[in-house]
């Protein structure tokens, strides 16, 4: 991240702190409030890529939209500057409040004090970092900081009742990208259509049975991976059953990280593992 930040970093040692309009063009995440007495110094932003910290030694690859908003403090409002904990605590607070949570903070070599959180929203999952902390006169007061946020579509399908049967009945099973609150086995209400094409498909093959099966990409622990491909299997079951479908019709089972469709080196390989199959029976 070091050279992602270099123009940050430079823009904070040399901005004036006494300015108080924010940088043209710029404005604050609709996520995020910023810190009070604060202005936007720049706010650069393009598709990127970037290595964020997630535990001591670890780091996550993601990609997407990406922008990064400096905010300076203005010294002319005599108020007291934050201390590193005030603002992480700020942003944790904001983006816990919608449903997401901090996967990281401590100090790294390459971002000083950072935070690292992760967020799904609006169909989008978003990485978003604090970091970068000024601090012009030592002693735990902030004159600047840093906030990254990474933008990543959520991987989408629409697939209809009648290609759905096509597909499992050309090859046996079919690959759905059924999008799940993060870390849970609860169905998104984006990935409801998808759902409701399986019921539908099922309603037009009465004699079809099928085993659906979960799969998840080789983040975290794999006993983890095994439960959540599992719960989340039965969750789909469970909402095609709700549908009106006859259980007996239907089994499910997880897989794990055990079965990948991409390689899970690369993002959009991990989003292709991450998946609901139909398998005929």
């Amino acid at each position: 991240m070091k050279k992602l930040y270099f123009a940050f970093a430079l823009a904070l040692t040399a901005s004036n702190f006494y300015a108080q309009e924010d940088a043209e063009g710029c404005k604050d995440h609709p996520f995020f409030n910023r810190m009070p007495n604060f202005r936007i110094e720049s706010c650069p932003g393009n598709y990127n890529a970037v290595d964020l910290p997630i535990a001591n030694g670890k780091k996550k690859h993601v990609e997407g939209n990406m922008t990064t908003i400096a905010y300076v403090f203005n010294d002319e409002s005599n108020a007291k500057k934050p201390s590193p904990l005030q603002i992480m605590k700020n942003y944790e607070n904001a983006i816990v409040s919608k449903g997401g949570k901090k996967v990281f903070q401590g100090v790294t070599e390459d971002d000083g004090n950072i935070a690292v959180f992760n967020l799904s929203a609006n169909g989008k999952d978003y990485w978003v970092s604090v970091s970068k902390m000024y601090e012009p006169q030592g002693g735990g007061e902030v004159g600047g900081y840093g906030v990254m946020i990474v933008e990543m579509e959520a991987m989408k399908q629409d697939v209809e009742a009648s290609e759905m049967f096509k597909e499992i009945s050309a090859s046996g099973r079919i690959a759905l990208y059924i999008n799940f609150e993060t870390g849970k086995a609860d169905i998104k209400s984006e990935s409801q259509k998808t759902v409701d094409q399986i019921a539908q498909m099922m309603k037009d093959n009465p004699t079809l049975k099928v085993s659906i099966e979960g799969h998840t990409d080789n983040a975290g622990n794999a006993a983890a991976n095994q439960t959540l491909s599992d719960n989340r299997a039965k969750s789909v079951m469970n909402a095609v059953t709700a549908k009106g479908i006859d259980k007996a019709r239907m089994t499910s089972k997880g897989w794990g990280q055990t079965k990948p469709l991409a390689d899970n080196g690369t993002e959009d390989g991990k989003a292709k593992n991450r998946r609901v199959e139909i398998v005929k029976q």
